[in-house]
């Protein structure tokens, strides 16, 4: 059976494949993949209260297969990934839905590596889900242990990835931890650094993970940050593999400023290696600006896996989204929130600049993205009728505009997006292109309206919406990895001349 999606299993607790059942076989298939000789799992979780549910049934699968389970309690989901190593186990596994509601969860493996599988991997392993589950003679089962306290190694690590010697002293930072996975280890690691910190969205109770907080909802977090003068905030996920920050006036800094500042930083002091890569969705405006400093930018199809696999073929270390999902190669194996903002962090204390100075030279980009929905699968580059409106549309920018036509791979869906120097012609093209793809999509076909901004960049008002005038910003609920799977086949990039 096909259980596996673009980050492991995930669904609405209760449904399948959220179900005990389904997690006590995955986990005897997983084992019987991975650990067929016996060895030693990692199981950590978020802070949703379907975590010990999970975790429970997990357990069960691993011992009766004669796995042994070493179980840690609420983590990131990038500290289940380094302590899978640091304990030398033969896997890791993370209960949880990342930036989804409580209601939900998943469940995704990590290698003895720290990495995340492969698809060969993940294809073994489901067909091997409806295999019995695995019980062995007593003197061959597993054991399980807790080793909550053992946090603390993820901790440290996580403070000796900035320069050695340097402190976080002087700083005043809001950290907001969405309720989730870090709200244990990402206020203490700034802390013991030195930083003064006021924490806000560190009291999960099973069901607020999320709930109007984190990086997928920073509006309380801009507003705290000036409001009690600090000079910087930071907000993780809810399994802190993510993360965005505030600036001291209070303006959202995403995952493409946050690339920018650290692409620049590490040019300068020549310690950049191959290109840095983004997104097919990542603002135009980061790749002019590190154009503009002589530093290559590639763009992946959407998706931190996809991003990963990029850096890997062109030896690049840094690349990301603009989520906030981040990849620093040269200090861990997959995207940290916490590890990420401790890098800003540290280019704030050695340069003495704060976030409104560091991501001025960036100009964001307006972007607008639409929905078409069509009746059933629908390519618009196969249509002339499209092309044509397409091509005028470019032709106006100049250069200076980008257009991407995406089908997305979870709904009938043909994603528009187009974004370029000013926001009335993109909004004007925008609207354009969506109605030539509804006009050749035929009968049932409709534009939905423009996808509201996740969180305001810096410049924006600090309200979760698009100032006046201002076109709206793709976000995670409308851009996911799935999407990724299924292209319409069309990705124009504009270049200055």
């Amino acid at each position: 059976m096909r259980c596996f999606g673009t980050d492991g299993v995930r669904g609405r607790v209760g449904q399948a494949p959220m179900t005990v059942d389904f997690a006590l076989k995955l986990a005897s298939a997983a084992a019987r993949v991975l650990a067929p000789a016996g060895g030693r799992v990692l199981i950590g979780k978020d802070t949703r209260l379907s975590g010990y549910l999970f975790e429970s049934a997990l357990e069960a699968g691993f011992v009766a297969a004669g796995v042994d389970v070493m179980l840690i309690g609420p983590l990131p989901t990038p500290g289940i990934a380094y302590m899978t190593q640091r304990l030398g186990c033969s896997f890791g596994v993370v209960i949880s839905a990342s930036h989804n509601p409580y209601e939900d969860n998943g469940i995704k493996f990590f290698d003895a590596t720290g990495s995340k599988l492969s698809d060969e991997i993940e294809a073994l392993i489901e067909r091997s889900i409806d295999e019995p589950v695995i019980t062995q003679e007593s003197q061959h089962l597993g054991r399980a242990v807790r080793i909550d306290r053992s946090r603390t190694q993820y901790q440290e690590f996580c403070a000796s990835t900035i320069p050695a010697g340097m402190n976080l002293r002087g700083f005043k930072i809001v950290i907001d931890c969405a309720n989730g996975a870090g709200y244990k280890v990402a206020p203490r690691v700034l802390a013991d650094l030195g930083a003064e910190i006021v924490p806000i969205g560190c009291s999960p109770n099973g069901r607020n993970i999320n709930d109007g907080c984190g990086s997928t909802a920073p509006e309380l977090l801009q507003l705290t940050v000036p409001g009690v003068r600090a000079q910087v905030g930071m907000a993780l996920d809810g399994d802190g593999d993510r993360v965005v920050m505030v600036d001291e006036l209070g303006r959202c800094v995403d995952g493409d400023q946050l690339l920018y500042i650290l692409a620049t930083a590490r040019h300068a002091a020549g310690q950049i290696k191959g290109p840095v890569v983004g997104t097919v969705m990542s603002n135009l405006g980061l790749e002019h600006a590190l154009a503009e400093r002589g530093v290559e930018f590639r763009r992946a199809q959407v998706g931190d896996r996809h991003v990963l696999s990029m850096l890997n073929e062109t030896g690049g270390t840094l690349g990301g989204e603009t989520s906030g999902h981040i990849l620093c190669l040269d200090k861990t194996t997959t995207g940290d929130g916490l590890v990420s903002a401790l890098q800003v962090l540290a280019v704030m204390k050695s340069t003495g600049a704060g976030l409104a100075e560091l991501t001025a030279p960036m100009r964001r980009y307006p972007q607008v993205l639409l929905n078409v929905r069509v009746a059933g699968r629908f390519d618009p580059m196969t249509k002339p009728s499209v092309l044509a409106v397409v091509d005028a549309v470019q032709r106006r920018f100049e250069g200076r505009g980008r257009i991407v036509l995406r089908a997305s791979g979870t709904e009938p869906v043909i994603r528009v997006m187009v974004e370029g120097y000013d926001a009335g012609m993109v909004k004007k093209g925008a609207r354009e292109i969506a109605a030539a793809v509804e006009a050749a999509a035929g009968p049932g076909a409709a534009v939905g309206g423009e996808v509201a901004a996740g969180h305001p960049a810096a410049g924006e008002p600090p309200t979760g919406q698009a100032g006046a005038g201002q076109p709206a910003l793709d976000t995670d609920a409308s851009i996911d990895e799935a999407d990724s799977q299924t292209w319409a086949g069309l990705a124009v990039t504009g270049r200055r001349s």
